[in-house]
């Protein structure tokens, strides 16, 4: 009986449970919004359990991190829209549990992290795999779409930003995690990164590229600095005979750049219109930095924003359709529009609290790459406004920051 009772406490640690809820996030993220909740609530409530609500308020950098999202909630006084207002303050909730949760989890052991790196790269490549599959079989007319803009559908609701921010934040921990896996794990890592990367250059989203790129690039002079210089230059070498053959032999990819200079040419034709993706955006820059010059303090509420935006493209762009009407396609923009200049520096020096742990080590280093791809999609989209985005920041952020203090552990410890 006392073993099975130890086999019991062992199964449901802490840390177990943690990486079985943070697999299912990942799994219902790519399928089930509502498992995705779900999942989010019991990773919450596994962290905080047998922990004291006086011990809460000793989080200095949750409490500080509370401040822009309860401007959001205060917001409420000044929206006019009360039924946005609920739906984009309800979004924000996962960051008043998740990094209390991590907060009081454990150092994970290698053996766990050796199970999520085994089971995170199944999910991704069956994610990618189902793109693959619909995307072949109807491969022409996918092709031609991206003379338009169009893209493969993907998993994750067709949110093509934001999954290949996740295909490429797989990549990343891959790499991280690359010195603790036995050879079977080290296997199917370094398949996983061929073909996630592979896919990222036939998707062709500029999100999941770029970040890609920006992390190829930061691990190449990282590797110079660890005195590894030929194998970081080798890398650069490898990224660019890469993009040149993408170039030339995919089709997806090359339509992609094609469009991109299309699309830059009609900028500076003057042309101003929601049906080129990147002038839209750039339009809807323009107008929210007009709006947030005329309520600087307080923004215009956050459940007025994208009626505040509609207004603004009928007294500027008129021509704009209803439907190619957006929200600032850039976080920073969208909490400054919504809740003002001030909320916007707290979420930033939130964001940047974490740095005052780097030291020169290798967890610093990762933890720099993950969160420069996490801001990659909070500049050229408002992922903090919808559900996977808040789910892919707030998770990969607080996981990769807990790693930054808790090193893996080599032996399991019951926690």
């Amino acid at each position: 009986m006392g073993k099975i009772k130890f086999l019991n406490h062992k199964l449901l640690s802490k840390t177990n449970l943690a990486v079985f809820f943070a697999l299912c996030m990942i799994g219902s993220f790519l399928c089930s919004r509502s498992i995705l909740s779900i999942s989010m609530i019991l990773f919450g409530l596994n962290g905080i359990r047998d922990v004291q609500p006086k011990e809460w308020l000793k989080q200095r950098w949750w409490l500080f991190g509370l401040i822009w999202v309860l401007l959001y909630a205060v917001s409420w006084f000044w929206s006019d829209n009360k039924h946005e207002w609920n739906v984009l303050t309800q979004v924000k909730l996962p960051f008043l549990i998740m990094p209390l949760a991590f907060a009081f989890l454990p150092a994970f052991s290698q053996k766990q992290l050796r199970v999520f790196t085994a089971v995170f790269n199944l999910l991704m490549l069956c994610g990618i795999a189902y793109s693959m599959g619909v995307f072949l079989r109807d491969y022409s007319e996918y092709v031609a779409g991206y003379g338009y803009s169009k893209v493969m559908p993907t998993p994750a609701y067709n949110d093509h930003i934001t999954f290949s921010a996740v295909v490429t934040l797989c990549i990343v921990w891959n790499v991280y995690i690359w010195r603790v896996l036995g050879k079977g794990g080290k296997w199917l890592a370094a398949i996983s990164i061929a073909l996630l990367a592979a896919y990222l250059h036939v998707l062709a989203a500029k999100t999941g590229l770029v970040a890609l790129y920006l992390f190829v690039i930061f691990f190449a002079v990282y590797l110079v600095l660890r005195r590894h210089a030929m194998v970081g230059i080798s890398l650069i070498a490898v990224l660019a005979i890469g993009v040149f053959l993408a170039n030339r032999y995919v089709p997806t990819f090359n339509k992609r750049l094609n469009y991109i200079n299309f699309a830059y040419d009609r900028y500076q034709e003057n042309v101003r219109s929601g049906d080129y993706g990147d002038i839209g955006r750039i339009m809807s820059y323009e107008l929210s930095t007009k709006i947030i010059e005329q309520h600087p303090l307080t923004g215009v509420g956050a459940g007025d924003m994208l009626d505040e935006m509609k207004k603004s493209y009928d007294q500027y762009y008129p021509q704009v359709p209803d439907d190619q009407r957006l929200l600032p396609h850039n976080q920073f923009l969208v909490i400054a529009l919504g809740v003002g200049i001030p909320a916007l520096v707290f979420f930033l020096l939130w964001m940047f609290a974490p740095f005052r742990r780097l030291r020169k080590n290798r967890e610093s280093a990762f933890f720099l790459f993950i969160w420069s791809v996490l801001m990659v999609p909070l500049m050229v989209d408002p992922t903090l406004e919808i559900q996977l985005g808040v789910f892919v920041f707030t998770f990969f952020f607080l996981w990769q920051r807990h790693l930054l203090i808790y090193p893996p552990q080599k032996e399991s410890v019951v926690s």
